[in-house]
């Protein structure tokens, strides 16, 4: 890890002026290279921010604060400075595209490559992600796939353009365990391999505490605390942090999955 990337100053957002904020002033730095997780539950704020830094609020929210991108000393360009991984892969990719045009149409796009040159990159990055026989998987439709399958489509499709961060808003919430155990290792290998920044929201502290380095918890619109993984694991500094922490029977107790194997 290197120098900032992203600094946040009183970050707040707004859907409704008359309404409570969805995030509050929010002050936060995330460091190049690093692995961040955004901890929260449902409401607290994390997939606001998420979307507020990939300029993806709806109509008519309101954005105050700075959010200021040393990392690339510019704004950044959707698709070529980040990519955004989403919690329903289904709704992520188009139905009636094969999934080689909507892996390839981020490289065409963003890298100035030929379709021919787009599809031979987008087959590449399906083997990057473990697709089983890549080549026929770019003929086929999202509907042919499994869950896991078209979330690691989807991730292919995010980092097609080499982004510099990488967004996975519940990327694994929608998956059974094992799968999201795959899409967690997918992720870390990915980030690691290409220097990328990865701001992992979840709601499950457990799963992130494997493979971050950095965790941030939220709540009620606001950053509660922030630290190394281990600091705040063995000292968290906020009730709710405890709480979270104390909901699972033991962050260092084996999957479950492991424990009903003979």
């Amino acid at each position: 890890m290197s120098g900032i990337f992203l600094s946040l100053r009183q970050l707040s957002v707004n859907y409704d002026r008359n309404g409570l904020a969805a995030l509050a002033g929010v002050d936060l730095d995330i460091v190049a290279g690093e692995r961040l997780a955004i901890i929260g539950e449902s409401g607290s704020g994390k997939s606001t921010l998420a979307r507020a830094l990939a300029g993806l609020l709806p109509d008519g929210a309101t954005i105050d604060g700075e959010m200021l991108w040393p990392g690339l000393g510019h704004p950044p360009r959707p698709g070529r400075d980040f990519g955004f991984v989403f919690q329903d892969p289904g709704c992520s990719l188009n139905p009636v595209l094969t999934i080689g045009e909507q892996v390839a149409e981020g490289a065409r796009r963003h890298l100035g490559l030929s379709w021919k040159q787009a599809y031979i990159r987008a087959e590449e990055l399906l083997e990057r992600v473990r697709i089983p026989q890549p080549d026929k998987v770019m003929q086929a439709f999202p509907h042919q796939l499994s869950g896991g399958q078209r979330q690691r489509v989807a991730i292919a499709a995010a980092i097609a353009a080499k982004p510099q961060l990488l967004i996975a808003d519940e990327a694994t919430s929608a998956l059974d365990v094992v799968v999201q155990a795959e899409i967690v290792r997918l992720l870390d290998g990915l980030v690691r391999e290409d220097g990328m920044t990865l701001l992992f929201i979840t709601h499950d502290i457990a799963l992130a505490s494997g493979f971050v380095d950095r965790i941030a918890v939220f709540r009620n619109a606001r950053l509660v605390e922030a630290g190394p993984v281990r600091s705040v694991l063995s000292a968290p500094k906020s009730d709710y942090t405890a709480a979270l922490i104390a909901s699972h029977r033991d962050l260092a107790t084996p999957p479950l999955i492991a424990e009903a194997l003979p």
